[in-house]
């Protein structure tokens, strides 16, 4: 094929117009984030009854509460690099199916322990789903619309959240917190056969790894409506790594400090949006009002959320997207402060609770759109996916400090005041990734001449 015409996959997806089928991804990783969603935020929703019914303290179902985090830092960790070796598809139908099964069994445990093991589980599989899904839409949506259309499939996460609080709402008078977790579970296994069908494979990873013309120029010509014979040579036109190991690209060239920083910022996000959601149902029944409620102001926040990735994403797109995102966990602290202001009981609690997550969901989505571009082919899944993990840390610490802070005594104004603090160092700690990504992307583009 030394003669054939030779195609560089990201440049032939920027240059052309936005087709039905990349719209099409959008939607199915929009299905798959909104059951992840579900699932990381249900036991926020199912946690006052199970209380009741066990007749066990707060401090120690924060074990349960803790367990799903672990389980997601252990599932992007392994899931990113066995991605950029395996296959986007493969692991993300894997991911589904897992997370799906272990919901369900979640709803038949009897006693805290069991519980924590199987969230521990469940959340394996759900690490495993978010990074997958961001990087495999990444590589097909184009540079000028990424921002928009990743924050778009991200919507699904907050709408998932959302939507599983008005579920357990309803369900949970007449039917019990059991069936809240069979339909958490049942709806991303029923999905898995419309994505196996329908879901390609990264064509820039096939390309990067040597599969055969024929196969990406027919994946090419599904999803981007390209007309490729299968005799051209499909490239991913990037500067050479000096590590054929995705890990160790994630700390080379300069990538580093940008990694770390991009670590950070996740920390401090998840920390601030886990204790929020985690235990914003239990502070609010604890202030006298019912579950019913407490559940559905919760899932203003996760509406909030909705709208906010949608505006972030577009600005991100109109300009700097560091910026950008910077400001959203800004405004994402004002509110949180505003929110222990008013107190729970306040006629204003539903709109200042929906700003917060207009502003802390909006940047923390904006962030995974952001962090994709930062990294080549060969480590973007393994980027992605270890700093979701390790940012994942912070929604532990958020999960596990909110129980200790109750059990200690601390009131709704107290632990959500002290919120502000994380979300104004994540502000600033991805101005600073957006600047040693600058410096990382030259180092790159020096060592390549």
């Amino acid at each position: 094929m030394a003669g054939s015409r030779v195609i560089d996959i990201k440049a032939f997806i920027d240059e052309q117009k936005i087709t039905a089928y990349q719209w099409l991804l959008v939607a199915l990783c929009f299905l798959v984030v909104t059951a992840d969603g579900m699932d990381v935020a249900i036991m926020g929703f199912v946690a006052p009854p199970i209380l009741h019914e066990w007749a066990i303290s707060r401090p120690a179902f924060g074990l349960v509460m803790s367990a799903a985090p672990l389980g997601l830092v252990i599932g992007a960790l392994v899931a990113g690099p066995s991605s950029d070796r395996f296959g986007r598809k493969v692991v993300l139908l894997s991911s589904i199916f897992v997370f799906g099964i272990f919901t369900i069994a979640t709803a038949f445990t009897s006693t805290p322990t069991e519980m924590a093991v199987l969230r521990l589980l469940t959340g394996i599989g759900l690490g495993a789903a978010m990074p997958n899904t961001t990087t495999l839409l990444s590589e097909y949506a184009p540079q000028r619309k990424r921002a928009l259309m990743i924050t778009i499939m991200f919507t699904g996460f907050n709408l998932g959240s959302a939507l599983i609080g008005f579920v357990a709402g309803w369900l949970i008078p007449t039917h019990g917190w059991r069936a809240v977790l069979i339909v958490g579970g049942a709806l991303p296994l029923v999905m898995i056969p419309l994505h196996l069908w329908l879901l390609p494979e990264s064509a820039r990873l096939l390309a990067v790894r040597g599969a055969a013309s024929a196969r990406i120029a027919q994946i090419l010509n599904r999803v981007c409506e390209g007309r490729f014979t299968g005799e051209e040579r499909f490239i991913s036109n990037e500067p050479p790594v000096p590590s054929r190991k995705p890990i160790g690209i994630l700390f080379s060239q300069g990538y580093g400090a940008m990694t770390l920083l991009l670590w950070v910022t996740y920390f401090m996000g998840l920390l601030v949006i886990y204790l929020l959601t985690g235990w914003l149902p239990t502070l609010i029944k604890d202030a006298g009002l019912s579950v019913t409620v407490a559940a559905n102001v919760t899932a203003m926040f996760q509406i909030g959320g909705t709208i906010g990735a949608v505006i972030v994403g577009w600005l991100m797109d109109k300009t700097r997207p560091a910026p950008v995102i910077s400001a959203a966990y800004v405004g994402g602290g004002l509110c949180v402060l505003a929110v222990a202001s008013v107190g729970a009981l306040s006629s204003s609690l539903t709109m200042l609770v929906f700003a917060a997550g207009f502003c802390m969901s909006g940047a923390q989505t904006g962030l995974n759109a952001f962090a994709p571009g930062r990294y080549p082919t060969q480590a973007r899944a393994t980027g992605v996916s270890w700093m979701l993990g390790m940012g994942r840390f912070g929604s532990i610490f958020g999960s596990a400090i909110g129980g200790a802070l109750l059990g200690l005594g601390w009131g709704f104004e107290s632990i959500l005041a002290t919120l502000a603090v994380p979300a104004v160092l994540a502000a600033i700690a991805i101005l600073f990734a957006q600047r040693t990504s600058v410096a990382a992307a030259n180092a790159t583009v020096g060592a390549s001449h």
